[in-house]
Parts: structure tokens; C-alpha cells; sequence
């Protein structure tokens, strides 16, 4: 049996290229529709491959025809004498067959079975390389398409998952009244060195570490052998000011064993001075009143010798330029490098009205801050505010009545904490 393999354009043209070369006996086995791939998809039309098989005996049947063709054509062209040159003969055959049937014109008729044969071959070879070439190139395609799709679906839950974390920080931080312009800031901050693959853990400690830098370190009171410090306390009237020296006072002489001078200029206020004599008999420290700088001079002279001398002044309003100017006299009675001066600011005080106070106070001297009253506000971004926009260092805060307790250095991790909403 021969079986051959036969394309065309379409079904019926594949099938009349077997019937022609096998015989009309020829039996078609397989027909498969062939579309181009890889590369030969750009120029190449999809074909059709028609199986077609013959048993050897019926294929014969056209050879023989033809072999009597070529006897027909011999006796017409050549006397019977003359010796026949088969090779011309085959030629002429094959003419004649091209003119009577026109399935010789097309280009697809197999002249040479066996050269074509190694021609389809060889060309087969070819075209299964580059296909596979071709798979290959569209495998890794594929792969690399799916990669970077994965790769960006991770990217847009990182960055979701990382914005939804900054935002709600950014919530707490307002919540807590820390003021937007500070809250945006330090959310910037924290981006430009934030990993695209931080989890909330590191973030929360990226915030948490940046606030306790931004507080920065407690300016306490200091006592320095051999020299005296006079130390002014200064605020608006209430902000507990008189109570806040008393507790200083005492943690100083008790746990420092420092000795202790106090004097108040706060005549204005009824029983304050009377308030301050009771905390000095408690604590056995001398305390002097003073009305005018120039007694400051006195009292300069009187406590030479003592390790802190604890100056109350009277409230003054920051809208009060008489008063802002009395404050400033007292102050600068004492030369700047014996002094020292604490703001005293309440947390419950309004952030507009915090931040007028302090730009006061700095028209005046140079001062480090004190918040009082933690006890009586849920919110303390006021505390973060005023040091944002001072600069000045923190110092104490008090969070209560009760001397010498209710008093601390500036705990900024603590602050961070509840800045974040935790340890309420």
C-alpha cells in the first residue's frame, strides 16, 4: 500500500491532487486542517492535508496508461527503426499530460516524488524548529506576563495596605488633636524611607521612633556645684504655676538634697503669697516677696550661696503690653547666664490661644516649657504642636494636686503612645 500526504487551499483541491497521483482507487484516510503558526502566521494562509492511501497494484493502473501514451507518441514521432530515447519520451509525455489536464499547472502537483518529498521534509524540519522557537518565546511571554502581573497586584495591596495604614495613623494623630500641618509632615517624613513591603508593625514603630525624636530629650532643672540658679516661672494666670514650684521644690531638697531658696513677685493674687509661704514652712526653705527688679537685686545678694532659688511671677495677660514689660524688667534683673525661665502652659488651654502665648513669652526671653494639667484634657496634641512650632525644649508636666507627686520629666515615648491612642 502507498500513502501519501497531499495539501491544497481547500478540502476538494487536496482530495483531486491524490485522486490524480494515486488513482481514482486512492482512499482518503485523514483530513486535517493546518493553520499557520509563529512566525509563518504573518505571511502564510491556513491549508488543508489530505491522508490519501492506494493498494500498489491499483496504482499502477495510470502508470500503465501512460506507458502506452509514450508508445503512441513514439509510433507518431519516431520511425520504428530509430532508437527511442526515453528520457526525451518521459518529456514529451510529461508536456502532453501538462496541456490535456490542467491540474498540471498548479504548483502543487508532486513531479518528483521523491526530491519533493525530501523538499517537505526538510522544510517541515524547519517550520517545527522555528514553531518550537516560537512556543518557547510565547511560553516565557506568558510566564513573564503572569510574573509582572503578580508582581503588581503585590505592589497595589502593599501600597493599599500601606496607605490604609498611614491614613488611619494620620486619623489617630488629628483625633488627638496634633495639627494637620504637623500630622502631613511627619507622615511625609515617614514615607520618603518607608519599604514598599513594611508591615503595620514597622510602620506604627516608623511613626512611633519619629515622634519621640521630634519631642526630643527632657531640659529638667539642674544643679550645678558652686553656682546659684535663679529659675523664673512665667504663664498666664491659673495654669498652676505656684503648685508646680512647690512640687519641684521638693523634688529637688528631697531627692537632690539641694538647698532651696523661694521668692514670688505674684502680689496680685489673693492668698498667693500666703500659698507659697505654706509650701516653704512645709519643705523649711526661706521665701522673700518681691514688688519691683529692683528688689532682685536684694534678693540676689541674700541668696548667694543656695543651689536654686524658685521665682513665681504673677499671670500676665499676653494682650497686656504694661504687664509683658514688668515681666521682662524682673527677668532680666538676674544676668542671662545665672537664669533660667520656664514657660508654664495648661493642656487645656485652647492650641490658637498656646500658640499666642508663646509667641509672647519669645518676645520677651528665652524659656523651656511645662504643661500642666494632663489630668483634665483627653488630648494632648498640644503637647506636639507647641513643641513643633517652638522648637523650645519640653521640661515637666504635672497631672494633678498633689505635692510633691502629680509631677514628671517630659516622658516622650509615653506622649507618642497616646499620640498613636494607646495607653490611654
Amino acid at each position: 500500500m502507498i500513502i501519501k500526504k497531499f495539501q491544497a487551499a481547500t478540502e476538494n483541491e487536496a482530495i483531486m491532487l491524490a485522486k490524480n497521483e494515486l488513482g481514482k482507487d486512492a482512499i482518503v484516510m485523514n483530513i486535517k486542517y493546518i493553520k499557520p503558526k509563529g512566525i509563518y502566521k504573518l505571511f502564510k494562509k491556513a491549508s488543508v492535508e489530505v491522508t490519501a492511501a492506494v493498494d500498489e497494484e491499483n496504482s499502477y493502473t495510470d502508470g500503465k496508461k501512460m506507458l502506452s501514451e509514450i508508445k503512441k507518441i513514439n509510433d507518431n514521432s519516431v520511425s520504428t527503426s530509430a532508437p527511442v530515447n526515453p528520457s526525451l519520451a518521459k518529456k514529451e509525455v510529461l508536456a502532453v499530460k501538462k496541456e490535456e489536464n490542467p491540474l498540471f499547472s498548479n504548483p502543487n502537483i508532486i513531479i518528483e516524488p521523491e526530491e519533493e518529498e525530501k523538499k517537505n521534509e526538510s522544510e517541515t524540519a524547519i517550520e517545527q524548529r522555528l514553531n518550537e522557537l516560537q512556543y518557547l518565546l510565547e511560553a516565557q511571554m506568558k510566564v513573564k506576563k503572569e510574573t509582572d502581573s503578580l508582581e503588581r497586584e503585590q505592589e497595589e495591596k502593599t501600597e493599599s495596605k500601606n496607605e490604609a495604614c498611614i491614613k488611619l495613623i494620620s486619623e489617630k494623630l488629628i483625633q488627638n488633636e496634633v495639627d494637620e500641618l504637623y500630622a502631613a509632615q511627619l507622615i511625609k517624613e515617614i514615607e520618603k524611607g518607608l519599604n514598599a513591603d513594611a508591615s503595620v508593625d514597622n510602620i506604627l514603630s516608623t511613626v512611633y521612633q519619629k515622634i519621640i525624636l521630634k519631642i526630643g530629650q527632657p531640659k529638667p532643672i539642674e544643679v550645678e556645684e558652686g553656682k546659684t540658679k535663679f529659675i523664673y516661672f512665667v504663664g498666664s494666670t491659673g495654669v498652676g504655676k505656684t503648685t508646680t514650684i512647690a512640687k519641684i521644690a521638693a523634688s529637688l531638697k528631697l531627692k537632690r538634697k539641694a538647698k532651696i531658696a523661694m521668692v514670688t513677685s505674684d502680689t496680685y493674687r489673693i492668698a498667693a503669697v500666703e500659698q507659697l509661704r505654706t509650701y516653704a514652712n512645709i519643705l523649711g526653705v526661706p521665701v522673700k516677696v518681691v514688688y519691683t527688679e529692683t528688689e532682685m537685686e536684694d534678693v540676689k545678694r541674700e541668696f548667694t550661696g543656695y543651689d536654686i532659688v524658685l521665682i513665681d511671677t504673677a499671670g500676665r495677660s499676653h494682650h497686656n503690653e504694661a504687664q509683658k514689660e514688668d515681666i521682662k524688667r524682673l527677668i532680666e534683673a538676674i544676668p542671662k547666664e545665672e537664669r533660667e525661665v520656664y514657660l508654664v502652659l495648661s493642656a487645656t488651654t485652647k492650641y490658637k490661644d498656646l500658640l499666642e502665648i508663646a509667641k509672647t513669652y519669645e518676645e520677651i526671653t528665652d524659656y523651656n516649657l511645662i504643661f500642666t494639667k494632663l489630668d483634665e484634657s483627653d488630648c494632648i496634641g498640644n503637647l506636639f504642636n507647641i513643641k513643633m512650632a517652638t522648637g523650645v525644649p519640653l521640661s515637666y508636666t504635672t497631672w494633678g494636686q498633689n505635692v510633691p507627686d502629680d509631677i514628671g520629666q517630659i516622658d516622650a515615648q509615653n506622649i507618642a503612645k497616646k499620640l498613636l491612642g494607646g495607653n490611654r
